[in-house]
């Protein structure tokens, strides 16, 4: 067999299929025409079959009738209007049972965050074309395992071989897109990797070792002591790669543990900065952790725009028990 021949078999792909053996929809909302017709041709390529439904400023018209299985939308900024269709989607969405795949900045994050508190959407932060095929498949494949009683064995099989098709595409279009398009290497761990390391507090021995005891509530330790010890973390960083002590859910706990005591709230983009890893991968952190009872989501009383994420109870007394152990050999080696 020919390479021209390998090539055309390698790349030849089905149409993706939601477990239910229909063609899998995705609807598209951005206010850049090219970028819908971008994403569109990415999807499509992929085996998805894209609706392109329109501006930002459609959801605010009359009723959102063009929702797919999964609804993408790319907004890089937020003005009050884009801010209103994100509110009125977020409500929707969630009514209808899809998912939501939201494409931000960084600088639009809070507000983007804050919006969206009851689709329990993804969201991501300047994505490459690839992050974004891989975040439709991965979310695609979350649906289909929420109905994998309905599944036959051909259809799980199916459901493999669409994952493995879009991972394959989404490499191939980072091979394309160049340096400008590459996907960061953290961005590319999934959720399910977290998933066994934080599995809520009744799966915690940290978090829940106080439910079978009466001892006192320790108090947290004093922040400076706190920030010194997140000094020293970051000081890896200038004499090895960041990667190699990549350990998003402590920075963050300790960020965390450290504003508690100077009485100051923590922003999603701070805490994101905090994790020193892509704020991609570090909301999926936040979610996880969120959805797990480590963190708490909470909202701004002064400003519907922002939410602020805390630690809950049970790991603010996990960590001041934790610094009460550490304490001694800490100071010693201070």
């Amino acid at each position: 067999m020919s390479n021209s021949e390998n090539t055309t078999e390698d790349f030849s792909y089905d149409t993706a299929r939601d477990a239910a053996r229909l063609p899998a929809r995705v609807a598209i909302y951005a206010d850049r025409a090219s970028v819908r017709a971008e994403i569109a041709e990415d999807l499509s390529g992929a085996g998805f079959r894209a609706i392109e439904a329109g501006a930002l400023s459609d959801l605010l018209d009359g009723p959102i009738s063009l929702l797919g299985d999964v609804v993408l939308v790319d907004c890089p900024y937020l003005d009050p209007s884009s801010l209103a269709a994100l509110v009125r989607l977020d409500m929707r969405i969630s009514q209808a049972g899809a998912q939501l795949i939201v494409s931000t900045s960084l600088e639009a994050l809070d507000c983007v965050f804050s919006a969206l508190d009851h689709s329990n959407p993804q969201i991501l932060v300047g994505p490459s074309r690839a992050e974004r095929l891989v975040a439709v498949g991965s979310t695609l494949s979350q649906i289909s395992n929420a109905r994998v009683r309905e599944m036959t064995e051909e259809d799980r099989l199916s459901l493999l071989y669409l994952s493995r098709q879009v991972d394959a595409i989404a490499h191939e279009l980072d091979r394309l897109s160049g340096p400008h398009g590459q996907v960061q290497k953290p961005s590319d761990r999934k959720l399910s990797d977290f998933k066994q390391d934080f599995r809520g507090p009744e799966a915690n021995p940290l978090l829940n070792s106080n439910a079978q005891t009466k001892e006192p509530q320790a108090t947290l330790p004093d922040p400076g002591t706190v920030r010194a010890l997140i000094a020293r973390r970051q000081a890896r960083i200038k004499f090895f790669e960041g990667e190699l002590f990549a350990d998003p859910a402590w920075d963050m706990l300790l960020d965390l543990t450290a504003a508690e005591g100077e009485n100051q709230r923590v922003s999603v983009t701070s805490l994101c900065i905090a994790a020193m890893v892509p704020a991609t991968t570090a909301l999926r952190w936040i979610k996880q952790l969120v959805d797990s009872d480590v963190f708490m989501r909470m909202a701004d009383p002064s400003d519907k725009r922002r939410a602020f994420i805390a630690l809950t109870d049970q790991s603010r007394e996990a960590m001041a028990r934790y610094f009460a152990e550490i304490e001694v050999p800490f100071r010693q080696a201070a």
